[in-house]
C-alpha cells in the first residue's frame, strides 16, 4: 500500500514513471513492486483513480496467502534459514505455487548462496578494521597528498603458462553458429614468486624469490634493505622527505619483530593494517591481476606475432586485440623470449613439479623484468601500461 501511495504522489507530481520507478528501487531497494506492476499502477492513477487499495474480486478468497499463513512461513524461515520451499509447502499444507509467492511477493526474499571469505571475523575483529578505515579516511581527508606518498607491495606466485581468463576467450558468434569449445587446461609447473612494490607513478621495486627458499623474516628483511635503496634512487622526493609510507598487509614475515625493529630504526612510517583483511591491500585486486593478465593465454602472443611476420600492421593488430600500439611493439620486441617460453611452459604443464631451475623460469623472469623496467623507464601510470 505503501508503494501504492509513492506511485500515486508521483502521478499527483507529475513524476515520470520511470523516475517513479528508480525512486522507489532506491527506497524500498528488494521489495520494490517489479517494474509491470509499477507501469500498471501508474497508468491507473494517471486515468483518475484515488482508491490504492485492491477492488474486490468474485471469486473464492484465498486460503493460503493469509495472514496467519505469511506469519507461519516467516518463523519457519527464520529457524532455519536452508528451508525448502517444498518442506514449507508440506509442513503448512498449502500449494508450492502459493509458498513461493509468499516467499518471493510477501515477504521479499530470495535465495542466495554464502559468499566464501578468508576468516569470519568477530564483533572486536570487525570493530577494529572500522576504526583502522575510519582513520586512514581520516588522515587521506586531512592530506590529501597522503596516498601519493603510499608505497605499497605483496608476494604472488606467477606462472610461465597461466590458462587465459573467460574474458580473453570470449569472442563473437552469429545466431546460427555453435557456441565455441576449449579445451581443459591447468597451469603450468614453471612459477617463481614475485616481490613487488608499487605506488601511484609506478613499480618502485621487485625481486624474485631465488629457488629453493621461503619468505621468511630474513629473506624480507633484505627484501626491506633493497627497497630503501630503490626509493632513493627511483623515488628521491620522498627520500629526502623521508615521508614516504609504507604498507603491506600482516603476514608473519612482514610483522615479525626483526623486521618490525628495522623499520622502526629507520623512522619508516606504517599505513595501518587490520587483521585478516586482503582487501585492503591494492595488490591483489589491482597490480596483481593486471600483472598476470598479459601472461595468461600466451597463446594470443603467439598468435599476434605470426600475423607480425605475415606482414599485417601493428595499427590493425592493435584494433583485432584491443591493445595499444606499444604493448604490440614489444611483443614484437620480446618474439625470441616469447616463443622459448610458451614451448617450454606447454611442455612441461602438464608434467611432474620440478624443483630444480630450468630455462623457463629464467625466461620468465626476465620477461616480467623487461616489462617492469619498460614501464618504469616510461613512468606510465600502471592503470595504462596494464
Amino acid at each position: 500500500m505503501d508503494q501504492r501511495t509513492c506511485i500515486k504522489f508521483c502521478v499527483k507530481n507529475e513524476i515520470k514513471c520511470a523516475d517513479a520507478f528508480r525512486m522507489l528501487t532506491v527506497e524500498y531497494g528488494e521489495a520494490t513492486l517489479n517494474r509491470s506492476n509499477v507501469y500498471r499502477w501508474y497508468k491507473m492513477f494517471s486515468e483518475g483513480r484515488e482508491d490504492v487499495n485492491d477492488e474486490e474480486r468474485v471469486g473464492r478468497p484465498s486460503t493460503s496467502t493469509t495472514d496467519e499463513k505469511i506469519n507461519e512461513v516467516e518463523k519457519m524461515i527464520l529457524a532455519n534459514r536452508r528451508i525448502t520451499v517444498r518442506k514449507v509447502s508440506e509442513d503448512l499444507n498449502i500449494s508450492i505455487g502459493s509458498c513461493h509467492s509468499i516467499f518471493i511477493n510477501d515477504l521479499g526474499m530470495r535465495r542466495v548462496a554464502a559468499k566464501f571469505v578468508p576468516k569470519l571475523l568477530n564483533c572486536d575483529q570487525k570493530q577494529h578494521r572500522m576504526n583502522i578505515a575510519n582513520e586512514m579516511l581520516d588522515s587521506v581527508r586531512d592530506d590529501p597528498n597522503l596516498l601519493q606518498r603510499d608505497i605499497t607491495g605483496d608476494e604472488s606466485w606467477v606462472y610461465g603458462y597461466d590458462v587465459e581468463t573467460k574474458a580473453q576467450s570470449s569472442q563473437w558468434k552469429l545466431p546460427h553458429e555453435p557456441r565455441p569449445k576449449k579445451a581443459r587446461q591447468v597451469r603450468s609447473n614453471v612459477k617463481v614468486l614475485l616481490t613487488v612494490f608499487f605506488d601511484c607513478r609506478g613499480v618502485v621495486h621487485h625481486e624474485f624469490l631465488p629457488q629453493g627458499r621461503t619468505v621468511n623474516k630474513e629473506y624480507y628483511l633484505q627484501v626491506m634493505r633493497n627497497l630503501r635503496e630503490a626509493i632513493r634512487q627511483k623515488r628521491p622526493d620522498l627520500w629526502e622527505n623521508k615521508n614516504w609510507l609504507l604498507h603491506h598487509d600482516n603476514a608473519p614475515a612482514h610483522t615479525s619483530l626483526l623486521v618490525r625493529d628495522i623499520l622502526a630504526k629507520n623512522n619508516t612510517l606504517m599505513m595501518p593494517q587490520p587483521p585478516y583483511s586482503p582487501d585492503l591491500p591494492p595488490c591483489d585486486f589491482f597490480l596483481f591481476p593486471k600483472l598476470k593478465r598479459p601472461m595468461k593465454g600466451r597463446q594470443t602472443k603467439i598468435e599476434i606475432l605470426d600475423r607480425l611476420r605475415k606482414g599485417d600492421r601493428v595499427v590493425d593488430v592493435t584494433k583485432s586485440y584491443s591493445m595499444n600500439e606499444a604493448t604490440i611493439r614489444t611483443i614484437r620486441t620480446n618474439e625470441n623470449t616469447i616463443r622459448k617460453s610458451v614451448a617450454a611452459g606447454n611442455t612441461t604443464c602438464m608434467g611432474t613439479t620440478s624443483y630444480t631451475r630450468n630455462i623457463a623460469m629464467e625466461k620468465m623472469e626476465q620477461a616480467l623484468m623487461l616489462w617492469i623496467e619498460d614501464q618504469t623507464q616510461k613512468e606510465y601510470p600502471l592503470i595504462r601500461a596494464l
